[in-house]
C-alpha cells in the first residue's frame, strides 16, 4: 500500500493539471495558473515521498511524465495560445464569416493561425519528457530546461498582467513578437543539450550545494522585490548558475 502513495500524489498533479486545462481553454488564465502551480507542487512532492519511502518504480516514472505532459506541457501551450490570441486582439473563436485571411474556418468556428504557434510549447514538452524517460544521464542533473520550470516561466505572464498591472510590462507581454520569441526560446531550451542543475539535495553541505543555495536565496529576494515579475529572472539565474556549476 505504501508504494502507491507517491503514485497517488502524481495523480493529484494530473488532476490539478486537468482543471488548469479547463480554465485555460475558457480564458481564466490566473485560475489556470493557480492549479498548474499546485500540480507542480505535487510533481515535486511525489518524487520526494518516493525517495523517502523507497518506493520508486518504473510505473511511477511513466505516470509522472504523463501527468507532467498535462500540467507542464498542455497547460503552458494553451496559455501561450491565449496570450497570442490577446496580442492579435481576436478571442472570438466562434464567428460566421466567409472571409479567408489569416485564419482557419470550420462550420461556424474560426481560429487565428498565429495563436496556434503557442502549441509548439506542448510539442516540445512532449519530446523533452519522452527523451527524459529513456535517458539515464539525467539523474543528478537535467539536460535541457525541465518542463515545470518552463511552465512557471510561461504562466508568470498572465500573473504579472493581473497582479502587477504595469503598463510597460503589459505592453511587452502582449507584443506578439515578444510572445513568438518566448515560444521559440522555450522550445529550444526544453530540448537543448545544456546541463542544468537538479534541485535535489543529497546532503545539506553548503560546498556541495552552493549553486542550489545561491539559487534559493536569489529566488526569495527577487520574489519579495519583484513579485511575479521575478519568475522569468529566476529562470535566467537558474540557467546561468547551472552553466557555471562544477558540482
Amino acid at each position: 500500500m505504501i508504494k502507491h502513495i507517491p503514485n497517488f500524489i502524481t495523480l493529484l498533479n494530473l488532476f490539478c493539471g486537468s482543471i488548469a486545462v479547463i480554465f485555460a481553454v475558457n480564458g481564466s488564465l490566473v485560475t489556470a495558473s493557480f492549479f498548474a502551480f499546485l500540480g507542480i507542487f505535487f510533481d515535486f512532492f511525489d518524487g520526494l515521498v518516493a525517495r523517502k519511502l523507497n518506493a520508486q518504480s518504473g510505473l511511477g516514472l511513466q505516470l509522472d511524465s504523463l501527468a507532467d505532459m498535462v500540467t507542464s506541457g498542455l497547460v503552458p501551450g494553451i496559455v501561450m495560445f491565449q496570450l497570442l490570441s490577446l496580442s492579435s486582439g481576436d478571442l472570438n473563436w466562434f464567428e460566421n464569416t466567409n472571409e479567408w485571411t489569416n485564419s482557419m474556418q470550420w462550420i461556424g468556428f474560426k481560429i487565428q493561425l498565429l495563436p496556434l504557434m503557442g502549441l509548439l510549447i506542448t510539442l516540445a514538452s512532449a519530446y523533452r519528457l519522452a527523451n527524459f524517460n529513456i535517458d539515464d544521464n539525467q539523474t543528478d542533473s537535467f539536460i535541457g530546461l525541465p518542463t515545470p520550470a518552463n511552465t512557471l516561466l510561461i504562466l508568470s505572464f498572465p500573473l504579472i498582467m493581473e497582479f502587477q498591472n504595469n503598463d510597460i510590462m503589459n505592453s511587452m507581454i502582449l507584443n506578439k513578437w515578444f510572445l513568438i520569441a518566448v515560444t521559440l526560446v522555450s522550445c529550444y531550451l526544453l530540448n537543448a543539450n545544456i546541463k542544468l542543475l537538479a534541485l535535489k539535495f543529497k546532503t545539506w553541505n553548503f560546498q556541495d550545494n552552493a549553486a542550489r543555495y545561491t539559487l534559493i536565496l536569489f529566488a526569495v529576494v527577487l520574489l519579495i522585490v519583484l513579485q511575479f515579475a521575478a519568475i522569468p529572472l529566476i529562470i535566467i539565474v537558474y540557467i546561468i548558475l547551472s552553466l557555471f556549476n562544477k558540482n
